[in-house]
Parts: C-alpha cells; structure tokens; sequence
C-alpha cells in the first residue's frame, strides 16, 4: 500500500499534547506503506488490524492503546491509503470529523462527465 500523506501524521505528533503519538503513528505508517501489505479489501484490513472500524466509507484505525484515532480512505485497486485526519480520542468522540471527512458523503463525480466533450474534425 501507499499511505499519502506522512505530512498529516507528521503535523499531529508535533503537536504539544500529541507528542507520544510518534512511535504508534510512525510504526503504524511503516507497516502499511510496506510493498508486503496489499489490501483488497475491507476484510483484508479487519484481519490484520481487528480493532479497525468501518464508518461510512472511511476506515478509522484505533492509535496508541485507542488513544487516538486516525481516519482514513482507502482505494484498495490503486493500493493508496489517504490520511484524512488523526484525532484524539476526544476530538473522535464529538463526531464533527464525520462531516469534515466527508465519510457519509455520496462519491464525487467523475470529472470527465463535468467537462464539455470536444469535436475533433478529420484532416
């Protein structure tokens, strides 16, 4: 898989009250951004991180001893794992994220069918 972004996890252990989240977030990065794990599935998941939890269409993995939480999406045929946010266990709880996430959100248009097709002309 590739995790995108280490930048995310990078900003919230640099936080103050966040910094003991490092060694769980970096151990929890290196093992999943690994050639080795290739997901196909939700199952797949569930089997290697059992206290994962499917909310909507984001995966949330439980960080530190479920002292924080890290909110994900996954595009298993792309093999991509995009980092939407990491939260305390607190922030988790008051469910805005939810929304932030977009986790509930029907699925973005595909952007071909929002553009205008072009009429090529034979020379």
């Amino acid at each position: 898989m590739r995790v995108i972004s280490k930048a995310r996890l990078r900003q919230f252990w640099q936080r103050a009250s966040c910094r003991d989240a490092e060694g769980p977030l970096r151990a929890w990065y290196t093992h999943v951004n690994s050639r080795t794990v290739a997901w196909q599935s939700w199952g797949d998941v569930k089997a290697e991180f059992g206290n994962a939890s499917l909310v909507g269409s984001c995966v949330v993995f439980n960080i530190g001893g479920n002292k924080y939480r890290l909110a994900t999406r996954i595009l298993y045929a792309s093999q991509k794992v995009f980092i939407l946010r990491v939260l305390s266990h607190a922030e988790y709880d008051e469910d805005k994220w939810k929304d932030e996430c977009g986790c509930f959100a029907p699925p973005p248009s595909s952007r071909m069918s929002n553009t205008p097709r072009r009429k090529f002309r034979k020379r």
